[in-house]
């Protein structure tokens, strides 16, 4: 257990559980704890993970206040750690069903969509990558994982468009895989766990790579620009924008 997040073995499954600050908003320091807990679990006896949060959010993506107080020298540190977070849960070789517990913004969503059964609780949460309303550009690997997901006449749209939807309209879109009650989430993510980590070990991590490596080989036919990203999100304009719309949807710090 940490002050960011919650690890809880339910038989032979791991249960992390993100508990920082009110809606676990991504920053270096959680990005480095998960890809830690994760290498922790992998090379433990659990057979599958279960990747849930806390009361109203899964996560609400990039602490855009840390971004914005921290400049080039900080952003230098953390988009590396949520990419090397983003591909520890991609790769990791055993089952992980994310239990969707509320809202999953942005980097919520994408840590959503790295996992490999995603179920969503019925209600007013919301999911979505509105990174281009931010301000901000995706960094290659985030957007691979989102577009490997969703619908692809949709994928461009939802990327555009910058908005966020309902759980009926996230499984529609291929966001989600299915939706549950609240009270019956952490339930049906248990089963849906347990299913996939009856499949052989050895078989489901070679499966799961079948899916990934593809994906990889697009990330690093695209690594360069990663630094046109970094370069971004520090320039003026971008950090403006951000700026913007941190204080026209949360208000300032």
């Amino acid at each position: 257990m940490t002050e960011m997040i919650h690890r809880e073995d339910v038989g032979d499954l791991a249960v992390i559980r993100l508990a920082y600050g009110r809606v676990s908003a991504l920053d270096t320091a959680l990005c480095e704890a998960l890809s830690q807990e994760l290498g922790s679990v992998a090379s433990s006896p659990a057979r599958g993970v279960i990747l849930t949060g806390t009361g109203s959010a899964f996560s609400a993506g990039v602490d855009l206040f840390q971004v914005l107080d921290g400049g080039a020298d900080y952003l230098a540190r953390f988009l590396p750690a949520m990419e090397t977070f983003f591909r520890a849960l991609l790769t990791f070789p055993k089952p992980v069903v994310a239990a969707v517990n509320g809202h999953a913004i942005a980097g919520g969503c994408i840590t959503a969509a790295a996992c490999d059964h995603r179920i969503m609780a019925e209600g007013t949460g919301r999911i979505g990558v509105p990174e281009l309303a931010v301000g901000v550009p995706f960094p290659a690997l985030a957007f691979e994982i989102v577009g490997a997901r969703v619908q692809p006449t949709m994928f461009r749209q939802l990327v555009y468009g910058g908005r966020t939807v309902l759980p009926a309209e996230a499984l529609q879109l291929g966001l989600v895989d299915e939706l549950s009650p609240p009270d019956l989430l952490m339930t049906r993510a248990q089963q849906a766990t347990e299913q996939l980590a009856q499949i052989p070990a050895i078989t489901f991590a070679l499966t799961k790579r079948t899916f990934t490596e593809p994906l990889l080989a697009r990330v690093h036919a695209a690594a360069s620009l990663n630094d046109d990203v970094l370069r971004a999100w520090q320039s003026p304009e971008v950090q403006a924008r951000m700026r913007h719309y941190v204080e026209k949807t949360v208000g300032k710090k």
